[in-house]
């Protein structure tokens, strides 16, 4: 089972409308905005045992936080950030709060001839 959350309904209509097209039925799109405090949260019902980030340059500080600190979270994390401060920001709290470990990272230079690039790091517990 999937669950895809994106706050613009537009992304979350093209998501759904792909899965048709391509016949996946494991897959289930919400709206939903992570930064915003709603209750219950848009992924209320589900357990995740992998979790997929590619947050704002902002980094995901708020979803990070509300992972549980007792060891039941995912058991993967793929993070990837176009800010390289706010993804080492949130590693350590992936890695010294949340008891996660990196074990792999890399960058990706999506956009040539530029300054940006698009970090990825795997963590695990």
């Amino acid at each position: 089972q999937v669950l895809g959350i994106e706050a613009d309904d537009y992304l979350v209509k093209a998501a759904q409308e792909n899965a048709a097209r391509n016949n996946v039925a494991n897959a289930e799109f919400r709206i939903g905005n992570l930064y915003e405090e709603v209750q219950p949260p848009v992924w209320h019902g589900f357990t995740f045992n992998k979790l997929l980030l590619d947050p704002p340059r902002s980094g995901a500080a708020e979803p990070i936080n509300e992972l549980p600190d007792d060891g039941s979270g995912p058991e993967r994390i793929v993070y990837v950030s176009c800010n390289p401060a706010t993804l080492a920001r949130d590693a350590d709290v992936l890695v010294n709060k949340k008891g996660y470990r990196m074990i792999k990272a890399g960058i990706m230079d999506m956009f040539p001839h530029t300054s940006h690039v698009e970090s990825i790091a795997l963590f695990v517990r």
